[in-house]
C-alpha cells in the first residue's frame, strides 16, 4: 500500500470518530424546510459535512423500493438491484397501488439481486450530504396509502417526504419515489460500494425535478416540520428536545388532558415495554418468536396483562429484573440504578443484533458521582455516564446521580434516546470502517 494512500486512510478514519462517535446534545440543525408549492421555491441550509463518500447513477428501471408487510399491519423499507441479465428479481402488477412479488424469496438471489434491509443499507442524501445519522427511513400510513418519509432524529429538524405507494393493499407494494427523487449508489475513491442512496439536490426543486447535465442528485419533497408535541407541563423541562424524539419514536405517549407528566415515575412493565419498543427501531422485534431457551414467566404476570408479552421477549433477550421469588412486581416503580442497568442491557442487545463489539465504548470521560460509592450498581453507572452521556446527574445540575430515586418519564425518555442514538452511531462507523477496510485490501 502506497504512502498517500495510507495517509488517506489515517484521516478518513480520524473524520469517521470525530463525526460518529462524539455525539452531541445539541447538534447542528437543519432550518426549517418550507413546503415547495408552484411558483416558489425557499431555499434549504444544509450542516456543512465534509463527505467522506460520494455517490454514482443507477440505472432507475433495476431499482425498486417495497413496502414490505411484518406483524400486525406494519411495513419496513426494502430495496432491491436487479443485477443486469440476470434472472428478475421481482414482479410487478396492478396500480394504485403496484403489488410487488419478491421473487428473490423463492430462491438463492446471490449473484442476481443486490438488497438493503434497513438503515445500514440505505440513507438519505441531500445535496451531497449523507443524512443516514440524522435521519430514520420509515414508512407510515397517511391518507390511504403508506408514506415513505425521512423522520428526523433530532427535534428541529424537518421531515422529508420521499415517496408513497400510492394505495393500500395486502402483500408487497411498490413505493414510488416522489419527483427529484432518484437512487444512486454510495462510492469509494471510484469504486461502488453497496449502501443505496435516495439522492436529492435543493437545486432539482426549483428546477421541478429536473436538471439536465447535472450530477446524479436530484430533489426531495419537502413538508414544513410536522407539529411537535405540545405538553402543557414541559416547556420548561431540560429534558423536553430527547421527549419529543422519544414521542416521534412511539416510545412513550402523553396523557388526554395535553400532559406529559414528566416527573411521574415509571413502573417495571412500563420500562420493559419502551425498552422493547425501543429495539424494535432497530430491528424487527417479533413477539410471537417462539424462545430459545426456557424461560419461566414471573408469577404475577398473567398471560392476560397488556405487557405480556413484551415481558416475556425481553426476559428471553435481556431483562434481569425480578425478585427471587419469581415475581416482577410490575407496577412498582423502577429506580434510577435499574434503569441504567436496563439501558446498559438494552445497548449490549443492540450491538449483539447488529454484530458490534459487546464491550460499551466510552465515548466521553465518565462521570464520578458524589452519592454512588455505596451503590450495587456504581460500576454500571459509571459505564453509562461515560457512554455519550446516558447517566447524569439529577435534572443535568451537580454531582448526585440519586441512585436510589425513582426513575422519572422525562429522564427515562432522555436515556432511551441516548442509547438509541449511540448504538446507531456506533453501527454507521462500523459499516463505514468495514467498507474502508474492503478498498483497502483491494488495493
Amino acid at each position: 500500500m502506497g504512502l498517500s494512500f495510507a495517509i488517506i486512510l489515517l484521516i478518513l478514519q480520524h473524520n469517521l470518530i470525530v463525526e460518529t462517535m462524539k455525539i452531541s446534545r445539541f447538534p447542528l440543525k437543519l432550518a426549517t424546510l418550507a413546503t415547495v408549492t408552484l411558483g416558489s421555491f425557499i431555499p434549504l441550509h444544509l450542516p456543512v459535512k465534509a463527505s467522506t463518500f460520494s455517490e454514482t447513477a443507477l440505472d432507475q428501471s433495476q431499482v425498486i423500493a417495497i413496502a414490505r408487510p411484518y406483524g400486525d399491519g406494519k411495513y419496513d423499507l426494502l430495496v432491491i438491484e436487479q443485477i443486469p441479465d440476470k434472472r428478475d428479481c421481482w414482479a410487478e402488477n396492478g396500480s394504485n397501488p403496484v403489488l410487488v412479488d419478491p421473487l428473490l424469496l423463492n430462491y438463492d438471489f446471490t449473484g442476481i439481486c443486490r438488497r438493503a434491509t434497513d438503515s445500514n443499507g440505505y440513507s438519505i442524501r441531500l445535496d451531497g450530504n449523507d443524512l443516514g445519522l440524522d435521519y430514520l427511513l420509515r414508512l407510515v400510513p397517511r391518507g390511504g396509502e403508506l408514506v415513505l418519509v425521512g423522520t428526523p432524529r433530532t427535534p428541529g429538524y424537518s421531515e422529508i417526504i420521499l415517496g408513497s405507494t400510492k394505495g393500500m393493499a395486502q402483500g408487497f407494494m411498490k413505493v414510488h419515489l416522489n419527483p427529484g427523487w432518484q437512487f444512486t449508489k454510495r462510492t469509494y475513491q471510484d469504486k461502488v460500494l453497496g449502501h443505496f442512496y435516495f439522492s436529492g439536490s435543493q437545486a432539482a426543486i426549483a428546477a421541478g425535478g429536473e436538471l439536465p447535465d447535472t450530477p446524479p442528485t436530484t430533489t426531495p419533497s419537502v413538508t414544513e416540520t410536522p407539529p411537535q408535541p405540545r405538553f402543557s407541563d414541559i416547556g420548561d423541562n431540560i429534558y423536553q428536545a430527547q421527549i419529543a424524539e422519544a414521542v416521534k419514536m412511539g416510545l412513550v405517549s402523553g396523557f388526554d388532558d395535553n400532559t406529559f407528566r414528566p416527573d411521574q415515575p415509571v413502573t417495571r412493565e412500563q420500562l420493559i415495554s419502551m425498552a422493547v419498543d425501543a429495539i424494535g427501531t432497530v430491528y424487527k422485534v417479533d413477539l410471537e418468536a417462539t424462545p430459545e431457551r426456557d424461560v419461566i414467566p414471573f408469577k404475577d404476570v398473567d398471560s392476560s396483562r397488556w405487557s405480556a408479552k413484551k415481558i416475556k421477549w425481553a426476559q428471553w433477550n435481556f431483562l434481569n429484573i425480578g425478585n427471587p421469588n419469581n415475581t416482577l412486581q410490575p407496577s412498582e416503580p423502577i429506580s434510577r440504578a435499574e434503569l441504567m442497568d436496563t439501558m446498559r442491557r438494552m445497548a449490549i442487545h443492540l450491538k449483539n443484533q447488529l454484530n458490534l463489539p459487546r464491550e460499551l465504548q466510552q465515548t466521553q470521560d465518565p462521570v464520578m458521582f458524589s452519592d454512588t460509592s455505596n451503590s450495587w450498581a456504581k460500576s454500571v453507572i459509571t459505564q453509562m455516564s461515560g457512554y455519550c452521556g446516558v447517566a447524569t446527574a439529577i435534572n443535568e445540575q451537580g454531582t448526585q446521580f440519586a441512585p436510589e430515586e425513582k426513575a422519572t418519564r422525562d429522564y427515562t425518555a432522555a436515556a432511551m434516546v441516548r442509547v438509541l442514538e449511540c448504538v446507531q452511531a456506533e453501527a454507521q462507523q462500523a459499516k463505514q470502517s468495514q467498507e474502508v477496510e474492503t478498498l483497502k485490501e483491494d488495493q
